[in-house]
């Protein structure tokens, strides 16, 4: 089969490395500022590109209705938008956390709009790609940028950035914490000073720890048992947790003696998207 009528590619997860909250605007939204950096681990998705205009989509959808689903949303919004009469169907091997903080359907989304970008001959540039991607949610076009970045504003405000290469563990303790409730919380840290001068130089930390901690004790737990082999973070609104490494085996070792009832794998980082790097291999070669 054609590579490019049919090809897989990974919807990678997300760290944030820190999360800062400077205040609450009088739309509800957040002025926030962060560093994320993607991994070399996600959800796989294939597409090919069918001879009728339906959509469909297999695999590990779970009970989610299809109108809900942000692959399909994705698609038939590039459909809608753009008048095509390609089709697709596209599988989903889901391998990242629903509820976890690595921004597993915000990077299904993405890599969807990304994929049927070039699936179907549209050549939309990626800011009208990111535009398009800020309807089904704030991370999205942070995934169809696809570079290593510092966010602000209410995350649309991009700042690439060059990080070293560095080895995560990343440990998911089975609990789904609502990004919303988080973010309407009363008890939610709202008015961290902004960033002055490098941000290197700063001390860094998640504005939502300590409420994530409170309202989900397992978050805390997962923390305090990392702490036992390097400083311990939480990203984005959990529940997932991480600690860095210079090396895979430090990474990995941390994996090897996991609880049994959490989860959790190895990457290292990438400044770049894996979907934009094995795009580019697929079409450009």
């Amino acid at each position: 089969m054609n590579s490019k009528t049919f090809f897989s590619l990974i919807a990678p997860a997300k760290l944030n490395l820190f999360l800062h909250i400077n205040a609450r605007r009088d739309d509800g939204y957040h002025e926030l500022e962060t560093l994320f950096t993607f991994l070399n681990f996600g959800d796989e998705l294939s597409f090919e590109l069918t001879g009728e205009s339906s959509i469909l989509i297999t695999g590990d959808t779970k009970d989610i209705p299809l109108e809900d689903n942000l692959i399909y949303k994705a698609a038939l919004m590039l459909q809608t938008d753009t008048k095509t009469k390609h089709g697709v169907k596209i599988n989903l091997i889901k391998r990242l956390p629903m509820g976890g903080g690595v921004g597993g359907g915000s990077s299904d989304a993405a890599t969807t709009l990304l994929a049927l970008n070039k699936l179907w001959n549209i050549n939309y540039d990626i800011n009208k790609l990111a535009n398009l991607g800020l309807q089904l949610g704030a991370d999205v076009p942070v995934f169809i940028r696809g570079e290593s970045a510092i966010a602000q504003g209410i995350g649309e405000k991009l700042h690439r950035v060059e990080l070293a290469q560095k080895w995560y563990c990343v440990v998911h303790p089975n609990q789904h914490v609502s990004t919303a409730k988080i973010f309407t919380h009363p008890d939610l840290k709202r008015d961290t000073p902004k960033i002055s001068g490098d941000w290197k130089q700063q001390t860094l930390h998640n504005d939502c720890e300590p409420l994530v901690k409170k309202l989900c004790p397992e978050v805390e737990k997962t923390l305090q048992w990392l702490l036992k082999y390097a400083p311990s973070k939480m990203t984005g609104t959990g529940s997932c947790c991480f600690v860095e490494f210079d090396t895979q085996a430090q990474a990995s070792h941390v994996l090897a003696n996991l609880p049994h009832t959490w989860q959790g794998f190895v990457a290292s980082n990438a400044n770049i998207s894996p979907a934009h790097t094995e795009l580019t291999a697929i079409f450009d070669q």
